[in-house]
């Protein structure tokens, strides 16, 4: 019998972020519902003093989409710091966030 291995969603990536936030004393915006925000706009809005990330969430497979490509390019000509997090990034997540 082969065992599969249950992917892990956007939704649940999101809850793993939000999780490492308290934990590590961020705040952390994110749309609950993206029906009325600018087309691309990045999934997390992430702070704590001094810095404000942005981070765009996709399962391992997920693509970003032409306007999700030119809001990440837009924040990080601003300077900004803006990361594409998928599930298998976690480790680089945690070092990010501690």
């Amino acid at each position: 019998m082969t065992t599969r291995a249950i992917p892990v969603t956007e939704t649940d990536l999101r809850e793993q972020v939000r999780d490492l936030c308290k934990l590590f004393g961020w705040k952390m915006y994110f749309s609950w519902t993206s029906l009325h925000s600018p087309r691309g706009f990045p999934d997390l809005v992430l702070c704590r003093p001094p810095r404000i990330v942005w981070a765009e969430l996709k399962s391992e497979k997920g693509k970003l989409t032409p306007h999700q490509g030119e809001w990440l390019q837009a924040l990080r000509e601003c300077g900004q710091e803006v990361y594409v997090w998928r599930p298998g990034d976690i480790e680089e997540i945690v070092e990010i966030l501690r």
